[in-house]
This record gives C-alpha cells, sequence and structure tokens, in this order.
C-alpha cells in the first residue's frame, strides 16, 4: 500500500466535515474542528473553492457549503450502482436463457472488475464472484473494454513494449498482439476469450453502452470447455450481444435505426 499524501487527506478531511450540522462552515470552524494551523485552513479552502468542491454561502461572507463537484461525484457514483443493479437483473435473465455463467463488468485502469454475477446451475461452472478484480487483456469483457478506449488513451494504459502478465499459456502478453486482436474486436463487436484467465473456460462479450453512447461496461457468458464449441460459441455470441443491448437499453442507450 502506497503512502498516504497528507494534504489530501486534509482536504478530505475538510469536505466530510460539512456531512454534519447545518452544512454550512467557515474557516475559524475548521481550523477549530480539525486543529490544522489557519494558514494551511486558508489554503486548502481556497484550492477546493477554486475547483468548486466548495462555494461560499450566498449573504454570509467566509462560511462555505458543498459545491456542484461532490454532487457530480456522487451520481457518477449512483449511476455505477445502478449500472450494477440493472446488470445483475440482465444477468440473471441470460442466465436462464443460457444456463451458463454471467457476468457483467467495468473497466479500471488495466483491470476489470465484475460487478454482476449470476452462476448456471450446471455441477461444473465457473468459480468467481463479483468483486473480483482480473487483469482486462486476459478477459473477454476486459478485451471488449480495451477496444472501446481511444487508441491515445489505450496506449497509455498499455504503452508499447510493456509485458503483459500471463494467467494461462494462452494469455496474451505482448502489447503488438492484443492491439491485433483489439482491432478484430472493434471490427465484430464481440470478443472471445480463448482459455486466456481459466485453463479450463472460454467466454465471449458484447459491449455495454450509456445514454450517451459509451462504452462504460461489458456482458460476458463464460463456459466450461467440456461444453464449448464453435456451434455453441455462436449462439452465445448473440445471446452476450442481445444482452448488452438490453442493458445498455436500460442505461437509457438508443440504437440507430
Amino acid at each position: 500500500m502506497g503512502r498516504l499524501v497528507p494534504a489530501v487527506t486534509r482536504a478530505l478531511d475538510i469536505l466530510e466535515l460539512f456531512l454534519d450540522g447545518d452544512g454550512t462552515l467557515s474557516a475559524p470552524d475548521i481550523v477549530r474542528k480539525l486543529q490544522l494551523p489557519r494558514t494551511t485552513v486558508h489554503e486548502l479552502v481556497t484550492t477546493l473553492a477554486a475547483r468548486s468542491y466548495i462555494v461560499q454561502v450566498p449573504g454570509q461572507p467566509g462560511r462555505y457549503r458543498l459545491g456542484v463537484r461532490p454532487y457530480q461525484l456522487g451520481s457518477r457514483y449512483a449511476e455505477q450502482l445502478d449500472l450494477a443493479a440493472e446488470g445483475q437483473q440482465v444477468a440473471r435473465s441470460v442466465a436462464e436463457t443460457c444456463d451458463e455463467t454471467v457476468h457483467v463488468a467495468i473497466l479500471e485502469g488495466t483491470d476489470v472488475i465484475y460487478i454482476a454475477k449470476v452462476d448456471s446451475t450446471h455441477a461444473v461452472r465457473m468459480v468467481s464472484a463479483a468483486g473480483r478484480r482480473l487483469p482486462a487483456h486476459c478477459t473477454s469483457v476486459g478485451k471488449m473494454l480495451l477496444a472501446s478506449l481511444p487508441e491515445p488513451e489505450l496506449t497509455a494504459r498499455i504503452p508499447d513494449g510493456t509485458e503483459l502478465a500471463a494467467m494461462t499459456p494462452n494469455s496474451i502478453t505482448d502489447p503488438a498482439a492484443l492491439r491485433e486482436v483489439l482491432a478484430d474486436i472493434r471490427q465484430r463487436g464481440i470478443a472471445v476469450e480463448n482459455r486466456e484467465s481459466n485453463p479450463d473456460v472460454s467466454c465471449v462479450a458484447a459491449p455495454v453502452r450509456d445514454r450517451a453512447g459509451r462504452v462504460v461496461a461489458a456482458l460476458s457468458i463464460s463456459v466450461p470447455m467440456i461444453r464449448w464449441s464453435d456451434e455453441r460459441r455462436a449462439e452465445l455470441e448473440q445471446l452476450a450481444a442481445k444482452g448488452a443491448a438490453e442493458l445498455s437499453e436500460r442505461l437509457g442507450h438508443r440504437s440507430a435505426a
């Protein structure tokens, strides 16, 4: 775990003070409550105000309340909660149709985080859990999400020459090879994982879009190799695309006619 940054900690301490009382504070209030030097508080308050995290209370000089930025961050958090809830419902519907394990995942850095999961009823099934984090390049959902990134952002996250970690012998470890795969995914609109995160499982994934058309998640169907075939893959690709489209529609996306 990295070192905590004192200035950031103090700024967050100040923001959290607004959760109590009437939601307004002056600089002397902050000095008294946090036992910080006046100069430090003045600098932090000035910075928070400049970034719209706090604003002066109209008609009350020297007093502050929360600004628009915490609201925007809270709204984004709420959107993710909605995505998880809606994703769980759609994943359940897809799983009931194919009786395989279905996941919904989002991208964070170069990893994917699974935010929804529904198991199959088969005795042989994928062992995983919502909240699990995996390298994006080793998964169908991750490759789908990486393929949706603009090239400069993809390069920033995975620079050329980077040695990608392998989870199985089938994992892609070369960024150039990964880019070739991502180009094919962009063209097809479907990502496939061939035993790249688990030697006994293959997956297909499709993109989930928000109301603005941005790819915000991916929905995958995972299948043990004993039930995997080209014909089965084709069926699941269509089902994953249908499920992802339904989840996208729930998030406000309207596909072109």
